[in-house]
């Protein structure tokens, strides 16, 4: 299992829009992403309701987890993507 915690970078959380563009990329990546506020369960990346769920907050951490060929590469880019200011891009 490949894991990395990323700080959440959109200044008002993972809302609506950045939540949106965030499942879309997971849901383009060869492997099942999971995404998990830390000490908690973690749901299915490619689920809207379930990351809007987290109702995560602006710099709160989250952990990205895959497993199989190709997982770093995924996460590295939902990593990359979750820690940019998503609402900048309006």
């Amino acid at each position: 299992m490949y894991q990395r915690t990323v700080s959440v970078g959109s200044r008002s959380g993972l809302h609506a829009r950045p939540a949106s563009l965030f499942v879309q990329a997971a849901a383009r990546q060869p492997v099942k992403v999971s995404v998990a506020r830390d000490g908690h369960d973690p749901v299915d990346a490619r689920s809207m309701l379930s990351v809007l769920a987290l109702a995560a907050q602006h710099g709160e951490a989250l952990v990205l987890s895959a497993v199989g060929a190709g997982a770093p590469e995924a996460v590295e880019e939902l990593a990359t993507l979750l820690a940019q200011d998503l609402d900048a891009k309006a």
